[in-house]
């Protein structure tokens, strides 16, 4: 049942900030004295359990290495996994100023919120840099959450925390399958091409919600 309110929940990557550098995974795999494709498939799998919170940078890290069959000792290890975890952060840090600056303008009209698969020290420089973001209504990490996208548990977590019915929301994502989990756990959801289309849909969805309030602009 709705509770009336205009809720816009946005993914973060793909989105408002860019996708990883396109030269990270060959400069990180350069580091590791491995094959880019070698090590971007060991980056990838194990993922998981850094992005929703159940492993440290440091864990995630020693099972790449691990994965791509690498020792060395303790300290060099070490040494390794925090030059790989800097490198790593950095490659996910542009945003696109464009949509931060949208994102922002829609707080006159709507409620704005964020939810993000990433880990939480990437979260945590993320809010470091990026100040907008303790601006918004709410902000959902996934490493923070202990739940990435698309587990209806992350959603969940947001409608529980915004006290709000999960029809208020409308999910911006970039990919097909998160929108799709929202769209299941009773949300809006549009999958996300670009700042102008989306801008359409965002004006005839508050129209809907609130058909006498100027939504013009957006």
């Amino acid at each position: 049942m709705s509770t009336d309110r205009s809720i816009v929940l946005f993914d973060l990557f793909g989105v408002i900030a860019r996708h990883q550098r396109p030269d990270a995974q060959g400069k990180m795999a350069a580091r590791c004295h491995t094959p880019t494709d070698a090590f971007t498939m060991a980056y990838w799998d194990c993922r998981p359990p850094y992005d929703a919170g159940r492993q440290s940078a440091s864990e995630y890290w020693t099972a790449v290495l691990r994965r791509l069959s690498l020792s060395a000792d303790a300290d060099a290890d070490a040494d390794m996994i925090e030059e790989l975890r800097l490198t790593d952060i950095d490659s996910w840090s542009r945003v696109d100023d464009r949509m931060v600056a949208y994102v922002q303008s829609l707080r006159d009209v709507a409620e704005v919120a964020l939810l993000s698969n990433i880990p939480a020290d990437h979260a945590d420089a993320f809010l470091a840099a990026q100040p907008w973001l303790h601006r918004l209504d709410h902000v959902a990490f996934s490493g923070k959450i202990e739940a990435a996208k698309p587990d209806p548990a992350a959603f969940r977590h947001c409608v529980v925390a915004m006290r709000a019915a999960p029809s208020d929301f409308l999910f911006v994502d970039d990919r097909e399958e998160n929108v799709g989990a929202a769209r299941a756990m009773g949300m809006n959801g549009h999958v996300f091409t670009g700042r102008d289309e989306l801008a359409a849909v965002m004006g005839t969805w508050l129209t809907t919600r609130r058909p006498t309030g100027n939504v013009r602009g957006l």
